[in-house]
């Protein structure tokens, strides 16, 4: 039976909006990448059909997959108030469809912070509800990715009232904000999860840290997920040796198989 699938975000590899991200990722024998949108010098590459088609080319020489899109430069250009964000996701929902990718990450941080922000929350929906339908109907899901906790972006999911708009789950970030990150899985559900990272705060080499990943793995089979998992930040021991060793160690918990 599917089981899970191990990647990491081209931002983290060192290699925000460069297509060398997938050279990196087989040297370290992950899955796949999760690729960004642009970067500052570019916000909106992808949507350049050529640049596109060289990603495609690189995921096919490497071995590895591209497993999902990110527009990190949220977090700079808010989606709760500017006008360009709004733009960047509506075109970004076409690029996912070009390129066959079904998980869109939206980043809401620093700038883009919606705690204690109502006004901004508020926008975050009108927003979403005038994208959702296009994203519905291309297949595509929407992550959001916060400080909130599960019951405030569920909140934000009930409100805009589409199938299209999932929480993008970070580990590190639940447990960093101190919340019960095995309890906000559970309470999710399947059908509001889209994909996770990984991550640890305390200690970015895995099982030596704060979050309890076979009780990660205990949660989502409760709630059925099988999926990507994305690896952010691995730093210790140089950045290939460090993805390697939490490589392996995500391995012997989220196989690429698993028994029914």
């Amino acid at each position: 039976m599917k089981g899970f699938r191990i990647g990491a975000c081209d931002w983290s590899l060192g290699k925000k909006a460069d297509p060398g991200a997938f050279d990196v990722a087989r040297q370290i024998g992950l899955d796949g990448v999760q690729i960004s949108l642009g970067s500052k010098a570019n916000y909106v590459l992808l949507q350049d059909k050529d640049v596109q088609k060289m990603y495609q080319e690189q995921s096919r020489q490497q071995g590895v997959e591209i497993a999902s899109l990110a527009i990190g430069e949220l977090n700079n250009v808010p989606y709760k108030s500017d006008p360009r964000a709004e733009q960047w996701v509506w075109d970004a929902v076409d690029v996912c469809q070009a390129m066959g990718l079904k998980v869109m990450l939206l980043a809401f941080f620093s700038a883009g912070d919606l705690r204690d922000d109502p006004a901004g929350i508020a926008e975050v929906i009108r927003r979403l509800k005038k994208v959702a339908p296009k994203a519905e109907k291309a297949g595509v899901a929407l992550g959001i990715e916060s400080w909130l906790s599960a019951w405030e972006v569920a909140d934000i999911i009930q409100k805009v009232g589409s199938s299209a708009i999932k929480v993008y789950y970070d580990v590190g970030n639940a447990h960093k904000q101190g919340y019960d990150i095995y309890e906000e899985i559970r309470f999710l559900g399947r059908e509001r999860l889209c994909e996770f990272h990984a991550k640890d705060y305390d200690n970015f080499l895995f099982g030596r840290g704060k979050v309890n990943f076979p009780a990660v793995r205990a949660a989502m089979d409760d709630v059925g997920y099988r999926g990507w998992i994305h690896i952010e930040a691995a730093q210790p021991l140089g950045l290939i040796p460090s993805y390697q060793e939490n490589l392996r160690y995500l391995r012997g918990i989220f196989p690429k198989t698993v028994e029914k």
